[in-house]
């Protein structure tokens, strides 16, 4: 068979199946094009899961008519002067997008700049009309407005595999969310179906500006619960905002990473956040977060994807131990605080018991009776016999010494409950302390300390062991023999296709030293981190953590209730315990006169 030139429009087509998957990627490259314009406001509509309709308008700087027929060509772009892709600084880049479109939809294009007249160019199945004069847009200044109706028309066999209206109204709104995190300083509109479900006000780029943006996408229990993240090296810039540990969800799809501006999907963050939580955080719980990293546009490359939402590093170890270490200060930072959800869900758990009055004639008419309410001599005699050495008691035993005051973080411990929870006294509200918990954390913390001060124990194995591996593991691992033998594993590369193990961490005690190579090699190869090994010493100190701890049921004294809560008030992140879980729940005063109608 030979070989032939495929047609324009079915090289368009083509190409059209990777830049536009579905409606929401054909949304994103035009949002993206509006806010290359400088837009400052943007509005987005759609029906039918957009496969019907998409529009994007926007407040940019527009389009001249030449540069209204050049853009519906491919590889037709203005953000190249010069066809340096090492410095790429915009959004979009590879002129594809537009053409790719107006391949497989029916493409409308109004546009106007300050100097010039709104034209239109329209583009139907690759068929292109125009450019011809056309009405003002409607907001009656420079701008573009884009029209893409029919998503898929000319490709029958790509609209067959669109999912439900629904789920591409979800992905599309995920995308406009995405793109308004990185840009807080533009508005944005979306309208579905009619509907309006996005209303975004333009905020300033300063902390609070972004933080007001992330809480309108996030929700308001984000913004209550973050962390502020600033930090910098060799270049990089890292902001943002995390959740404290408390703060999680079941997946990770409240975690966000931008690049210089762009949205992007990548292991690294996965990777890196795991290792900063992974002290606070069961392995089946991830938290919410969102960072904005700026750099120089040659330190990445964004050339690596048509959706343009994976990105390579020039050095990807440097930026995973800055987010690392970006977020283990933030949380040291963060001390003792705890989710103020675990309080709201606390509050929102308390129904009060709806109250039966007695038969009618159970309560005397007329005047009010003292006598009537006095507790009767039956009722005495029934307490007294109720009380025993199992009934519950809330009590501190006195000392004689000057109690704590209030005014400390935590308060003053009040009362034990069941030999378990510690009731203290703030300044506004009353703190309950899981005792178990919180000194599981205290003890935790300190173990890692004295790790971290003394080393961690190595025990030489009498036989070395050697462990088959592939040939680019043995390399990963050999890598990082250095980093692996700080955290008490000695090995050394045996050959092109074996590791051998000389000395092992003393705390694993006997463990299976294959199993553990394996997944470090699969840990560097995802994350670039030996988290497998390091996961597995806190896995074992929290357990030792846990075994020497304060147990549920052992009654503590007044001194001993008031010394836990000022070591959790010292010790970073005792506001959860090893496994996420919090370690005490504060209740405000003006939220407890709630519950009795007193506000």
């Amino acid at each position: 068979m030979r070989i032939r030139r495929l047609s324009e429009g079915t090289v368009n087509r083509i190409a059209a199946g990777e830049v536009v998957e579905r409606p929401a990627s054909a949304v994103k490259e035009l949002v993206e094009n509006a806010l290359d314009a400088g837009a400052t406001r943007l509005v987005i509509a759609a029906s039918n899961g957009g496969a019907d309709l998409v529009l994007v308008e926007d407040d940019g700087e527009g389009m001249a008519p030449e540069d209204l027929v050049l853009a519906i060509e491919r590889h037709a772009t203005s953000k190249l002067t010069d066809d340096d892709l090492t410095h790429i600084a915009t959004m979009g880049f590879r002129g594809e997008a537009l053409p790719s479109i107006g391949a497989v939809a029916h493409l409308a294009i109004t546009s106007r700049t300050k100097t010039s007249e709104a034209h239109a160019v329209e583009v139907h199945g690759g068929v292109v009309e125009g450019p011809r004069p056309a009405g003002f847009l409607s907001n009656g200044q420079a701008g573009t407005r884009v029209e893409v109706r029919e998503l898929f028309y000319a490709t029958p066999a790509r609209l067959k595999f669109m999912k439900s209206a629904r789920s591409e109204d979800m992905a599309m709104s995920d995308v406009i969310k995405r793109l308004a995190m990185a840009r807080p300083d533009v508005a944005f509109t979306l309208t579905l179906d009619g509907r309006q479900v996005l209303d975004l006000p333009a905020e300033s780029e300063l902390f609070e500006g972004r933080l007001k943006r992330l809480s309108r996408i996030m929700g308001r229990e984000f913004a209550a619960n973050a962390i502020p993240v600033e930090t910098g090296r060799e270049g990089l810039t890292l902001i943002g905002f995390a959740g404290v540990p408390t703060y999680n969800r079941a997946n990770a799809q409240m975690q966000f990473l931008f690049v210089n501006g762009r949205p992007v999907r990548d292991k690294l963050l996965i990777g890196a956040v795991r290792g900063a939580y992974a002290d606070f955080l069961a392995r089946d719980r991830h938290p919410a977060l969102a960072l904005f990293l700026e750099c120089d546009p040659a330190f990445v490359d964004v050339n690596v994807h048509p959706a343009k939402t994976e990105v390579r590093f020039r050095d990807a170890g440097l930026v995973r131990g800055l987010i690392v270490s970006a977020l283990k200060h933030a949380l040291h930072r963060a001390g003792h605080q705890a989710s103020s959800t675990v309080a709201t869900d606390a509050l929102a758990s308390f129904r009060p018991e709806p109250f039966n009055p007695p038969e009618p004639g159970g309560f005397p008419t007329g005047a009010y009776n003292p006598a009537y309410y006095r507790p009767s001599q039956e009722l005495f005699d029934a307490a007294r016999a109720f009380q025993s050495p199992f009934a519950p008691a809330a009590r501190v035993e006195s000392s004689g010494q000057e109690p704590p005051p209030v005014t400390a973080p935590l308060g003053a411990a009040r009362a034990q409950l069941h030999e378990t929870y510690i009731v203290a006294q703030t300044g506004d509200g009353i703190v309950i302390v899981d005792q178990h918990a919180a000194h599981e954390r205290l003890t935790y913390e300190r173990m890692k300390k004295q790790m971290e001060e003394g080393g961690i124990a190595r025990q030489p194995l009498l036989v070395p062991e050697v462990v088959d591996l592939d040939p680019a593991e043995v390399d990963r691992i050999a890598a990082r023999a250095p980093e692996l033998a700080e955290l008490g594993l000695v090995v050394e590369a045996f050959g092109p296709d074996a590791v051998l193990v000389r000395e092992t961490p003393a705390m694993l005690g006997q463990m299976d030293v294959k199993g553990l190579l394996r997944d470090l090699a699969d840990d560097l190869a995802e994350s670039g981190a030996a988290l497998s090994l390091k996961e597995r010493l806190e896995e074992v100190a929290a357990t030792l953590a846990c075994h020497t701890s304060v147990r549920a049921g052992r009654r503590l004294n007044g001194e001993e209730m008031n010394a836990l809560l000022r070591e959790m008030e010292r010790t970073p992140h005792s506001g959860q315990c090893n496994h996420g879980r919090p370690t005490y729940v504060e209740l405000k005063l003006a939220d407890i006169e709630k519950l009795f109608g007193r506000r």
